[in-house]
């Protein structure tokens, strides 16, 4: 195994499905600029009530990439 260098960002995805989809938002949106990403982290989970349900979940991920070169 090689050595690895990570570049990490952080981004919040929201879905009005679940806390899951929120994340598959995140990581398509970031992979649609960023390229080699790896591995992400969820640091946050928040949520908005309406009408005491869950209408909108948003979650904060971190995210690792390798660097080119």
């Amino acid at each position: 195994m090689s050595d690895h260098v990570y570049k990490i960002l952080e981004v919040a995805g929201s879905s009005t499905e679940s806390s899951d989809q929120a994340v598959r938002n995140a990581l398509a949106k970031a992979a649609e600029t960023v390229r080699n990403l790896r591995w992400f982290e969820v640091t946050e989970t928040r949520g908005h009530i309406e009408d005491q349900k869950i209408a909108h979940w948003q979650v904060t991920v971190r995210i690792g990439f390798t660097l080119d070169g």
